[in-house]
């Protein structure tokens, strides 16, 4: 299959700090594919890479065909790029906006109205496309951005963080409007804070850190890597949490993880047992002597958190050391 990305060996320095360390990727095409890390992992950086914004210090960086390095005009016709925030006039209306987007990109009136009301359509956004944007909600403003992005149909758009500071209603509607964008032919290469934004979005994943791959693969693939199923028991007394979880690790050998606020201990199965059924019975029985007030009981699959705490030892925008956060986050800055 053809590829959107390739990277081979990318290295970028800022200054003494490396905010890419010989990253490997790969992207193929008629994907969604998120990028997952820690704070200072290098995705923001990876991203500016792809959109020729910032240049590799080694390694090779192709986009659609294109070297970043030496064919950057070419990969800047290819792609799309919506950031953080919503980059549009609020002065001007939502069809304004996006033709004038259109006329920078050189199409004539008539073929920047087409496009406009075809993105306006898209987006759902026909009936609000002559009111001026000052006037829309936050999660209109971020797809008439996503819109503004596509007016000249990149083959490829990066999304980076593209629902933050977004309601759950808003975040529901841009990730419908990420799926038609697939539908139509886009490939989608977005950076994300939320993991089940990841899980929902994403056919691929690639997990970085410290300016590396570290994993990649479906979400399925991924969740697989740290095991089969996880077990989860829910205590109707905080104080009992102790009991359960000495109970499940003397029965299933795998170090139980507690949650207070939840009063929850989880285990999960490990590779090696895939009989779910006799693996929650050995789970019962291992607690049945603890005279516990069980609240609840379940079986479920490996969630992404999960999978990105194995593999990085931290959530995605936790802190990593004041230092080295404070550093990495200023050089990708830059």
């Amino acid at each position: 299959m053809a590829l959107t990305i390739e990277a081979r060996g990318l290295v970028k320095r800022f200054g003494k700090k490396t905010a890419l360390n010989g990253l490997d990727l790969e992207v193929e095409s008629g994907r969604v594919v998120a990028v997952l890390g820690p704070n200072g992992a290098g995705k923001t950086t990876f991203v500016r890479a792809v959109a020729t914004l910032l240049y590799p210090d080694e390694g090779e960086l192709r986009v659609v065909g294109h070297d970043t390095r030496r064919e950057p005009e070419a990969v800047r016709r290819a792609i799309g790029l919506a950031g953080q925030f919503a980059a549009v006039d609020q002065a001007m209306t939502g069809r304004e906006n996006l033709e004038l987007v259109a006329r920078l990109f050189g199409q004539r009136a008539k073929q920047a109205r087409a496009n406009a009301t075809a993105i306006l359509e898209l987006f759902d956004l026909t009936d609000d496309a002559d009111r001026l944007v000052r006037t829309y909600s936050g999660g209109m403003r971020r797809k008439l951005d996503l819109g503004a992005s596509l007016v000249s149909a990149p083959r490829l758009l990066l999304l980076d963080e593209p629902t933050t500071g977004l309601d759950p209603r808003s975040r529901l509607d841009l990730w419908d409007a990420i799926d038609a964008l697939l539908e139509q032919g886009t490939d989608v290469l977005l950076t994300t804070q939320y993991l089940d934004e990841a899980d929902r979005l994403a056919s691929h994943i690639v997990i970085i850190d410290e300016g590396r791959t570290v994993a990649s693969g479906t979400p399925a693939e991924l969740k697989s890597r740290i095991g089969g199923k996880v077990f989860e028991v829910h205590v109707h007394d905080r104080a009992d949490l102790p009991k359960v979880a000495a109970a499940l690790a003397r029965e299933n050998g795998a170090e139980p993880q507690v949650d207070e606020a939840t009063r929850c201990v989880s285990v999960a199965a490990g590779p090696g047992n895939d009989d779910t059924a006799q693996w929650l019975i050995a789970g019962l029985r291992s607690i049945e002597g603890t005279a516990v007030d069980l609240a609840d009981i379940s079986v479920r699959e490996p969630s992404l958190d999960e999978v990105f705490l194995a593999l990085t030892d931290q959530r995605p925008e936790e802190e990593v050391g004041a230092n080295k956060q404070h550093a990495l986050s200023a050089a990708e800055s830059v």
